[in-house]
C-alpha cells in the first residue's frame, strides 16, 4: 500500500500559544468542527492537564458521540511524564489520542533541566509515559522530540525506537525553533524512516520563513523511507513567535507543486474547498487580519493589476494562476444587509432573538425555549467578546447542554 501524507492541525494547542492573543473555548470548538468538515485527520485540541481546558475538551469528546464531530481524531498534549499522562486521562476519561513531548537536544537538556536530567532519563520517562497512556485507554500515542532539529540523528533513532517498542504509534519531529532547511530535514527524516520503519510527524515553526517548505520536504523524506507522514499545521499559520506551518499553504503545495503533487499522495479526505471558510473564521476568532498576500485566502491571492498579467489571466487563468478561486472555496459574491438589521448578543431580547433564529432556519418552539437559548447566547457573546457568527448561533441552539460545559470552568 502506498504511503500517504495526513494532516494534524495544532491550532488549538500550539496556535493558541501565540503571544498577545486569546481564543475562546467556543471558537476552539468551532475550529474542531470546521477541521472535521475539511477532512483533516486529527486536531490537537489542547492541554488535558489544565483545569480551564478540561470542560471544553470533555464537551468536544461528547460532540463525537452526538455526531457533531464525525471523523477527526481529537488529541490531547502533555509532557512525557507519567504523572501528566495519568492526570490527562483522569481529567478526560474519554480521551483516545494523545501526544507526549520531551526535549531531546543537548542544548535543551542542559539549558532547561540544569543537570537534573540526562538523555537516559528522557528515554526512561518516555517509555513509562507511553505504557501508561496505553494502559489508560489511548488508541494512539505520538512521541514528540522537542528540538529534534538540533538533536543528533542517532539519538532521534534511539528515542523513536524506544517509543515504538513501548507501544507508541508515531514519532513527531519537532523543528521547534524553525532552524531546519528543506534539504537537511529531507535527509534526516528519510534516514530516520529507514532506520526505524515508524510513521513520522513534521512539526515545523516559521522563524526563518520556511515552515511549509521544511514540512513538505520532511514528509517527502519519510514517504521515500516507506512510512506514512503527518504534517502539523495551524490555520493561517498562527503560532508562537513567527508562527507554524500554515494549513492551506501546505495543502496547496501538496496538490499543485510541480515536484510534489505526484510524489506525496495527500489523504483523500482533505477538502480544500473549505479553506476560505476556516481561514476567515480563524481570522475573526483570533482577531488577526489575514495578510493580503496569504496563499489561497489572502485578498490578493487572485488579484491582477499589471497589464501583462491581467491580459494573460483574462485569456487563460493558467497563465498566471496555479489554481482557481473555487478550488479554495472562493468566487461567490458576499452580500451584506444594507437596510434594517436585527442582531442578537449580550443584551438582546426575546423578540429580536427569535427573529434572528428564524432567518437562520432555527425554529424554537416557544418563548420559554427561546429564553433558555438566549441566555446561553448572551453568555457566549460575553465569552467571545465579539458578535457571534451564524454557525456559532446554530451550534448553540442545537447543542445547548454541550455549550454550557464549554463555557464553564471547574475550579
Amino acid at each position: 500500500m502506498q504511503c500517504k501524507v495526513y494532516l494534524i492541525d495544532v491550532t488549538n494547542r500550539d496556535g493558541v500559544q501565540t503571544s498577545r492573543i486569546l481564543l475562546p473555548k467556543l471558537a476552539k470548538t468551532m475550529l474542531n468542527i470546521y477541521l472535521d468538515e475539511m477532512g483533516i485527520y486529527q486536531s490537537e485540541v489542547g492541554f488535558p492537564t489544565l483545569k480551564h481546558e478540561v470542560n471544553y475538551i470533555n464537551a468536544n469528546l461528547e460532540l463525537i458521540k452526538l455526531g457533531a464531530i464525525k471523523r477527526i481524531h481529537l488529541e490531547g498534549w502533555c509532557r512525557a511524564i507519567p504523572e501528566d499522562v495519568r492526570l490527562s486521562f483522569k481529567n478526560c476519561p474519554e480521551l483516545k489520542h494523545i501526544n507526549i513531548s520531551m526535549s531531546t537536544s543537548d542544548i535543551m537538556i542542559k539549558g532547561k533541566f540544569q543537570g537534573k536530567k540526562t538523555f537516559n532519563d528522557i528515554i526512561k520517562s518516555l517509555v513509562e509515559s507511553v505504557k501508561t497512556a496505553k494502559e489508560l485507554g489511548a488508541k494512539t500515542v505520538g512521541v514528540n522530540a522537542e528540538d529534534a532539529s538540533r538533536t543528533e540523528l542517532d539519538r532521534l533513532i534511539e528515542f523513536t525506537l524506544a517509543g515504538k517498542e513501548a507501544g507508541a504509534d508515531r514519532f513527531r519531529y519537532c523543528d521547534t525553533l524553525g532552524t531546519d532547511d528543506p534539504i537537511t530535514i529531507y535527509e534526516r527524516t528519510k534516514a530516520l524512516a529507514l532506520a526505524t520503519k515508524f510513521p513520522q510527524e513534521m512539526h515545523c515553526h516559521n522563524d526563518l520563513g520556511m515552515a511549509e517548505a521544511v514540512s513538505v520536504a520532511g514528509a517527502r523524506g519519510a514517504i521515500e523511507g516507506s512510512v506514512d507522514s503527518y504534517i502539523n499545521t495551524t490555520v493561517n499559520g498562527y503560532g508562537e513567535r513567527c508562527g507554524n506551518c500554515d494549513l492551506v499553504s501546505t495543502i496547496l503545495a501538496l496538490k499543485f507543486s510541480q515536484g510534489l503533487k505526484d510524489r506525496l499522495p495527500l489523504d483523500e479526505h482533505v477538502d480544500l474547498k473549505k479553506a476560505w471558510k476556516i481561514g476567515k473564521y480563524a481570522s475573526y476568532a483570533f482577531n488577526i487580519p489575514i495578510p493580503i498576500n496569504q496563499p489561497g485566502v489572502g485578498a490578493n491571492a487572485f488579484a491582477h493589476e499589471s497589464g501583462i498579467h491581467a491580459d494573460g489571466a483574462l485569456k487563460d487563468r493558467r497563465n498566471y494562476e496555479l489554481y482557481d478561486p473555487e478550488d479554495v472555496g472562493r468566487g461567490e459574491p458576499e452580500l451584506f444587509e444594507t437596510g434594517r438589521i436585527i442582531t442578537t448578543g449580550g443584551y438582546g431580547g426575546i423578540k429580536g432573538f427569535r427573529h434572528v433564529c428564524d432567518k437562520l432556519g432555527i425554529h424554537l418552539q416557544n418563548d420559554n425555549e427561546a429564553k433558555s437559548i438566549l441566555e446561553l447566547v448572551q453568555y457566549a457573546n460575553l465569552h467571545t467578546q465579539k458578535p457571534l457568527t451564524d454557525d456559532e448561533l446554530r451550534f448553540i441552539a442545537i447543542y445547548p447542554e454541550t455549550v454550557r460545559k464549554i463555557l464553564t470552568v471547574d475550579i
